[in-house]
């Protein structure tokens, strides 16, 4: 009897993670998109007690960075535990050092790799196949699987191989393309892959297990003599590679009845032309050949799964003799190559072999690049032209070398398949209903399914859309949907900002989240849409989802109603059923926040059918639609920012380029993206404003200042307009006005929370954004006719004067009620037109610098922080590399001008502006004061010296040197550096963002987690306390520390901002920082409120060392943060789920978590308090110092 198939609705790294976990004892995991997923599947279901193949959880370890979890893998391999681990691009790289002692120890394990572009020009998420191609010389074989059913089935043939073969693998398959595309496949059981574990091989493994019962010695150093041999000797295990690979698909296929081999041929058995690649892209091509063949042409595939070692005998047995030209797509680029890797194979398989086909090769879909049906049909008529293009690309327009094939128009593949795309706002649940909905049909009817998911770099708030498809035919379509038949569009804002009707199919659907009543709707659809809908016959519906979600306690979280509207509508499933089933999804999504979130869930779910068909007149085809117009903006602006930001960036050619090959950007883009996505915006009631300007001082996004006007400057404005006479004598006669950025606020709202107002009643309101249009416009005034007042203050004195000062630093991609972003913006206020800042990956880079959005700016002089990335893993030595080349600069100007002094070719004035740049040049604002009167007097010297002095002039003023990073980056994969550069005693500033999770990544466990929360990869609880990174830096002594919240004391960040940009030495500030992954039950605007809570309860604790005071006789050590209520710590565990989800999983375990988590905030404190009460003296002498000139003697 056959067994009865298992069906799974999953995306490619949970297939893969699947298969890992049956075949693993051991896993050792670190965080990195687009891989860190298989890791979380791995760690919940050990957490939940899953076995595997041997009958036992899979120990997992989360490590300080992918170096360290290569080392642990390598130990456990070695110590006898069959053991694996997950990463991509930069991850793999840092792990490629331990994969060549693994394969050269034949180790067998198998790395899960979803393949990913690597960090060059560019930062990039996106997938392609430049990780793989930097491990080819380590020794892993390379299996390539290209769609999420090959995940699963080919993931386990790696392991079984591996075992067998003792050589590690890689198996790899395309980031995000099919890491995250969800399909409906058949699943693998522990039953169906047990029988095939060869037994014999394990018993051999862990009979080679390093242990005393048998000891050996393993990674001798060897010379000249032997290390050639000793490499040769391994080359039969490598030979006998493809033979067991083989094998092993063969007993897969009497499993599972799906046939693999190390190169898979499909097409016509008699093809002239032939396309080698491999990846998910071999889905696409033969989608095309079919297409193609169906049309009488002969064509045909070839999908490379192994790739290392290259059997040339099993690749030749595959292309049929009859092919007279052959395409090699890569998806990869090594510059200055003769070729592509997979290229380069393919011509050396035929080489010297009698009527050998021409072979050309190409480069296709770097960093996820969309690759379509129409590109690959490029690809088959390239190949039949007289002389076929070499060395090509498809996708993009080259318009500087001319490699590219031309660029057709999209065809449709498969007419019978239903497409839909759901424009969505990251944080509104979209993407995630999208995923259950997809789940839900796959589950419950026989339709094949697949869904993927694009978005912008944005954190939550950002662009998404999602794109699915489902039918009676298997789906290969790995490309995004081009020609829709339901478009849902769940930002109004976005008919605007985008093109959402673009590919809508004729007599297609178009779902609004709308914020109108039916009959308003005409007056708020562009012209371009209208038309759109009437020639198209566009069936239009709308449901204010906003407004019911609101009236529900969701928030801006839409995705259910919109969830239930989308399937009231397309009926792909009985709607009856599809509220059934969306309600058991609730359950399993939401059940660990609580019985409130599941009962608002179920009634958004019911309200989701209240919808209402729009008519759709027929005059509105004869629109006549006016080109877009341009303003005044910058032509970089118009030529790029703008059509990337309408996502229109596919469409743009390599030689808007030119000039910025090394990836260079310019500053202040973001001011010009005016998206208007928020619900809610602040209004400001004049009469209730004390003018604190404590609203401006935490707005995450710089979207609400205090204006200064002067007389001129009010008559302008308008009588109409509210402003309060200015307080303060610097600014006598003159008005003041809190003004908000209506269409670039995010509407957290944490400006109206921490707003004290005036005899109980608060000067800020959230209101609906639509009522607040027309005040834009007062902003858009503001900002380009009021000029800064900071000059007239000393904005670093108090809180209300550091907001007189231009953030540089505006409208960045955070989150709606971002912890971390007020911390820089107060940082550029004060320093930012002398900031050079070295910023490592992760959430603060990504939101600080994804192209086209640069939210770091100039002032009215051109001025402001000059910032770069390099590295998570380097932040720290790359700032300090700023500080070595400031310094080595700086010298030389010190030497310049002591030579100057001494010459006659300055004048007395000169030569006393010398000296004082000499005395005062580490100090920030003397050295920008005589700087700028030297320099113009340096202009009119025409001596050898000033002319040298002159080409140094970018180093006369001092620079303020930043490294920002967040924990993940301190406490865990930097840390290593940062501790050597904070010992180094040189002149650099850290920050040190810690929301105590990986947040970029998705929320997985630092070393900055602390005890009893629940995190990715801490699924079960932290164990173990916090790492007190603020007291291991002080134990050197000259580092100043200072650990703040600025919602608990907002001074006392200030106060510790310039009290370490002062400093003549190391600087760490530790900057807490509530996060979207903690789950905050207030919601994030009340983020300030949640540090004032944590501060109060004694969960985070404010202090400041400042080695300067040693020297004086004072305790260096300052506890800022009074006694905490002991009483409210429970209360703040308890408004988080990061913590409550606790008591949902692991109930017995969660009591006694919950209170050492308690009783290690005490302990600290008293070590704090300890610390604090210490009686500190001068020594009469340093003790130091006397060993030293002991030394010198």
């Amino acid at each position: 009897m056959a067994k009865e198939k298992t069906y799974l609705t999953c995306d490619g790294n949970q297939a893969a993670a699947h298969i890992a976990y049956m075949f693993s004892e051991v896993a050792a995991i670190y965080p990195i998109t687009p891989s860190s997923t298989m890791a979380e599947y791995v760690d919940e279901w050990s957490a939940a007690g899953r076995k595997n193949l041997f009958g036992q959880p899979v120990l997992v370890q989360e490590m300080q960075s992918e170096a360290g979890a290569a080392g642990a893998v390598h130990g456990a391999l070695q110590a006898g535990a069959l053991t694996t681990t997950f990463t991509a691009s930069q991850g793999l790289l840092l792990m490629l050092p331990n994969m060549y002692k693994i394969a050269g120890e034949l180790l067998p394990c198998v790395f899960h790799v979803s393949a990913r572009a690597i960090a060059a020009h560019a930062l990039s998420i996106f997938g392609d196949q430049q990780d793989v191609m930097a491990a080819r010389p380590t020794g892993f074989a390379l299996f390539a699987t290209g769609s999420v059913q090959e995940v699963m089935d080919l993931a386990a043939v790696a392991h079984l191989a591996s075992l067998e073969s003792r050589v590690p693998f890689v198996h790899f398959f395309d980031g995000f393309r099919t890491s995250h595309e969800i399909q409906k496949i058949e699943a693998l059981s522990n039953e169906d892959v047990l029988p095939l574990v060869n037994q014999e091989a394990l018993a051999a493994f862990r009979n080679r297990a390093l242990g005393p019962d048998k000891p050996v010695t393993r990674g001798t150093a060897q010379n000249d003599d032997i290390y050639f041999q000793a490499k040769e000797a391994a080359n039969p295990f490598y030979e006998a590679v493809p033979d067991i690979v083989e094998k092993y698909l063969e007993k897969m296929a009497e499993v599972t009845g799906r046939k693999y081999g190390l190169f898979d041929y499909y097409g016509d058995p008699e093809a002239e032309r032939v396309i080698i690649a491999m990846g998910s892209v071999t889905e696409t091509i033969r989608e095309v050949v079919d297409f193609l063949r169906a049309k009488g042409e002969k064509v045909g595939v070839v999908a490379v799964h192994l790739y290392r070692p290259f059997k040339a005998e099993a690749f030749l047995s595959a292309v049929p003799k009859t092919a007279k030209r052959i395409a090699v797509l890569d998806r990869t680029k090594e510059s200055g190559a003769l070729g592509q890797p997979l290229y380069l194979d393919v011509k050396d398989c035929y080489y010297g072999r009698p009527d050998a086909p021409e072979v050309v090769g190409g480069v296709y879909g770097l960093s996820s690049k969309d690759t379509t049906p129409s590109q690959i049909i490029s690809v088959f008529e390239n190949l039949a032209m007289k002389m076929p293009k070499n060395d090509f690309t498809i996708g993009i327009v080259d318009d500087v070398t001319f490699k590219s094939l031309p660029v057709k128009e999209e065809v449709a593949m498969d007419e019978t398949t239903y497409e839909a795309k759901f424009y969505g706002l990251g944080s509104d649940g979209t993407v995630g209903a999208n995923k259950n909905s997809i789940k839900i049909i796959g589950d419950n009817t026989n339709k094949y399914v697949q869904a993927y998911f694009a978005y912008d770099s944005k954190k939550s708030g950002g662009f998404t859309c999602s794109h699915l498809r489902f039918g009676d035919n298997p789906i290969r379509s790995t490309y995004l949907v081009n020609t829709p038949n339901f478009v849902a569009c769940h930002v109004p804002a976005y008919l605007y900002l985008y093109d959402v009707t673009r590919g809508l199919k004729k007599n297609g659907t178009f779902l609004l989240n709308s914020l109108w009543p039916k009959e308003e709707v005409p007056n708020h659809l562009p012209d371009k849409v209208k038309k759109y809908f009437a020639q198209n016959n566009i069936k239009l519906y709308i449901i204010n989802a906003t407004s019911i979600a609101e009236e529900l306690g969701l928030g801006g979280r839409t995705n259910t109603i919109l969830q239930s509207a989308f399937f009231k509508i397309s009926n792909v499933i009985p709607y009856e059923l599809a509220v059934e089933q969306m309600k058991k999804f609730i359950v399993k999504s939401y059940g660990k926040k609580g019985e409130d979130v599941i009962r608002m869930n179920y009634a958004a779910v019911d309200r989701g059918g209240e919808i209402e068909e729009v008519e759709i007149p027929k005059e509105w085809a004869d629109i006549v639609v006016g080109d877009e117009q341009n303003d005044d903006a910058p032509e970089f602006i118009q030529k790029v920012v703008r059509p990337m930001n309408a996502q229109r960036g596919y469409d743009l050619p390599v030689s808007v380029f030119s000039g910025r090959e090394d990836g260079t950007w310019e500053n202040g883009t973001t001011a010009y993206e005016k998206r208007g996505v928020a619900t809610s915006v602040p209004l400001w009631n004049a009469e209730n404003c004390i003018q604190c300007n404590q609203c401006a001082y935490v707005c995450p996004h710089a979207t609400i200042r205090p204006f200064v006007l002067d007389q001129n400057e009010q008559q302008q404005l308008g009588e109409d307009v509210v402003m309060l006479k200015a307080q303060g004598r610097q600014f006598s006669g003159m008005a003041f006005r809190i003004q908000v950025d209506v269409l670039d606020c995010l509407g957290c709202g944490n400006c109206a929370d921490v707003c004290p107002g005036n005899r109980g009643k608060k000067a800020l309101e959230m209101v609906p954004i639509q009522t607040q249009y027309e005040n834009q416009k007062n902003w858009d005034f503001m900002v380009k006719n009021v000029s800064s007042k900071a000059h007239l203050v000393d904005t670093k004195l108090n809180v209300k004067n550091s907001q007189f000062a231009t953030p540089l630093f505006e409208f960045s991609g955070a989150c709606a009620g971002c912890g971390e972003t007020p911390y820089i913006k107060l940082i550029t206020q004060l320093y930012g037109d002398r900031m050079m800042i070295a910023n490592a990956t992760g959430c603060s880079s990504i939101y600080g610098a994804s192209a086209p959005a640069t939210p770091y700016t100039k002032n009215d002089q051109g001025r402001g922080p000059a910032w770069a990335n390099s590295l998570f893993e380097d932040n720290a030595e790359f700032g300090f590399g700023f500080v070595l080349a400031n310094g080595s600069m700086r010298n030389r100007i010190h030497s310049l001008m002591q030579a100057g002094i001494a010459s006659n070719d300055f004048s007395e004035e000169e030569k006393l502006l010398f000296g004082e740049w000499i005395d005062n040049k580490d100090n920030g604002e003397k050295s920008k004061e005589i700087s700028n009167k030297l320099i113009s007097l340096l202009k009119q010297n025409q001596s050898e010296t000033a002319k040298e002095l002159l080409k140094l002039e970018r180093y006369f003023v001092k620079k303020s040197i930043w490294v920002f990073g967040g924990d993940g980056w301190a406490y865990d994969i930097g840390f290593g550096g940062l501790d050597h550069v904070l010992a180094m005693g040189q002149d650099i500033n850290v920050l040190v963002l810690d929301t105590e999770v990986y947040s970029n990544t998705g929320g997985q466990s630092s070393k900055s987690t602390p005890i009893a929360a629940v995190a990715k990869f801490a699924a079960a609880g932290k164990r173990i306390r916090k790492k007190d990174l603020g007291m291991i830096a002080t134990t050197y002594g000259y580092v100043y520390v200072a650990q703040v919240a600025m919602g608990a004391n907002q001074s006392q960040f200030l106060k510790a901002l310039k009290e370490a940009e002062s400093y003549k030495g190391p600087s760490l500030i530790i900057a807490y920082s509530p996060c979207i992954s903690h789950g905050l039950k207030k919601g994030m605007g009340s983020a300030q409120s949640e540090e004032k809570l944590a501060v109060e309860c004694g969960y985070w604790h404010l202090w400041r060392y400042d080695p300067r005071l040693e020297d004086e006789g004072k305790n260096p050590f300052i506890l800022d943060s009074k006694e905490p209520d002991w009483n409210k710590f429970d209360d703040f565990l308890r408004g988080e789920v990061r913590y409550t989800s606790l008591e949902k999983s692991f109930p017995k375990e969660a009591a006694d978590l919950y209170k050492a988590a308690k009783e290690n905030a005490q302990w600290r404190y008293r070590s704090y308090k300890r610390m604090a009460e210490a009686h500190f003296s001068a020594p009469a002498i340093d003790n130091a110092e006397v060993i030293s000139t002991a030394d010198q003697d």
